[in-house]
């Protein structure tokens, strides 16, 4: 069967390959566009990126509903979502690397921009949130902590907390989902 614009959704459900290929004729540019743009300096990660988003728009394609948003914008939030994911492991891998091992002279500038570009991007992102709420975003998903120790520390019931995470990742999800219909572009 040939994979057309008309078909392409279905027949990526049905694991037909040229199904990809017509995502990664037709849709590549964005892909490309945007690993570029928030992937901007880390060239060394941008191949293996676009690779993964392409993984993933395999793997969830069941999960892309054509009511609610635009393939184009669906394959953009996973791209600005996989970006953010390599910044972390980029900036992660900095932080471990062995500084005897470096031919530069660097002051951490590198690094340190990286990381106000992606706390940027994460203010971006739950700007639409209370404080109490990103706060418990950062705390866990930041920070790293886990739901007793955010429990202790901010006075909380575990269920109140899931409670305020899941509404808060809803209304992101609703928003992003609403702006991306809309064609808004998230700025920094």
């Amino acid at each position: 069967m040939k994979v057309n614009e008309y078909n392409y959704i279905k027949e990526l459900r049905n694991r037909n390959e040229k199904a990809l290929d017509y995502v990664i004729d037709n849709y590549g540019w964005i892909i490309k566009s945007v690993v570029g743009k928030h992937l901007y300096g880390i060239q060394s990660v941008q191949g293996e990126c676009i690779n993964d988003v392409l993984l993933g728009i395999w793997n969830n394609i069941n999960s892309f509903d054509e009511s609610k948003s635009d393939f184009k914008n669906w394959v953009a939030g996973i791209c600005k979502f996989k970006c953010i994911d390599y910044k972390r492991k980029y900036l992660k891998d900095l932080q471990h690397e062995n500084i005897d091992d470096l031919n530069i002279s660097d002051d951490g500038t590198e690094m340190k921009n990286l990381e106000n570009e992606l706390s940027n991007e994460m203010e971006s992102l739950l700007k639409c949130l209370k404080e109490k709420d990103r706060d418990l975003l950062y705390k866990l998903y930041v920070d790293g902590m886990d739901i007793d120790e955010i429990s202790t520390e901010c006075g909380m019931k575990k269920e109140v907390i899931y409670n305020r995470l899941s509404r808060a990742k809803k209304k992101i999800k609703d928003i992003f989902n609403i702006n991306n219909r809309r064609g808004v572009k998230y700025e920094k």
